[in-house]
């Protein structure tokens, strides 16, 4: 048979006596030390003015430069630190002609949107600047700079963390550090996509960020690869944050 419940013990009039009597108690020691204070003198008070502070000369620092700064950087156009898009090379007709990607065009290249939605909103999502090209039939690039708030946390720290976690999650491939980045990573899948009637689907990408911006990019051929063609995107973007 299990216990019987624990029932709360009721407060009687004892209880309430002794509160009161220490409510009073505190109160009657107040008006004791109001007494007291009645009968001394007055105590004299320090004098309210404090000495003159010499004013200091010369100019204030300087502010800082934008290549010291790195806010005034940031905080300005983000789709001017994309790369360039190279001579002879097309335009990206599947991203929007503006260079921005919204919320909601960025959590849509989540496998499972609903869940990309809710993490990035509450990681502080602030915006997102794309650029990409073709060159060929074949081969194509895309670069994204996801900003983050980071008033509560190091948001771009933990989507690249995240998007290195699935880069490695892929069967067959390499990996490489992106010297001067700390932890940023490039990744090269050597084993295509295949689909019925289309060609092999060779990738690349690259995950590294700097600050509140997390660096994305995408490589996709019809053929492997190359380490150097990823490397060489991903140094020189991150030289532009």
């Amino acid at each position: 048979m299990p216990d019987a419940p624990v029932r709360p013990r009721r407060r009687g009039r004892t209880t309430l006596l002794i509160a009161g009597a220490a409510v009073l108690g505190l109160v009657a020691g107040t008006c004791a030390g109001y007494l007291i204070q009645a009968d001394r003198k007055p105590t004299k008070l320090p004098s309210l003015s404090q000495p003159a502070l010499a004013q200091a000369e010369g100019k204030g620092p300087e502010p800082l430069s934008a290549a010291q700064d790195r806010r005034v950087k940031t905080d300005g156009d983000l789709r001017k630190l994309l790369l360039r898009k190279p001579s002879g090379a097309t335009e990206a007709d599947w991203l929007a002609a503006d260079g921005w990607m919204s919320l909601a065009g960025y959590v849509g290249s989540f496998k499972r949107p609903g869940e990309a939605y809710s993490d990035l909103v509450g990681d502080e999502f602030r915006r997102a600047a794309v650029t990409g090209w073709r060159v060929g039939r074949t081969y194509s690039v895309e670069i994204r700079l996801i900003q983050f708030r980071q008033e509560e946390g190091m948001a771009a720290s933990g989507s690249s963390d995240n998007g290195q976690y699935w880069a490695m999650d892929k069967e067959a491939t390499d990996s490489w550090t992106i010297p001067g980045t700390g932890d940023g990573m490039a990744y090269v899948h050597t084993r295509p996509e295949t689909k019925p009637g289309y060609l092999p689907l060779y990738s690349a990408e690259a995950q590294a960020w700097r600050g509140d911006i997390a660096m994305e990019i995408w490589v996709n051929d019809s053929k492997p690869i190359a380490k150097k063609t990823i490397m060489d995107l991903a140094k020189r973007q991150m030289e532009r944050l």
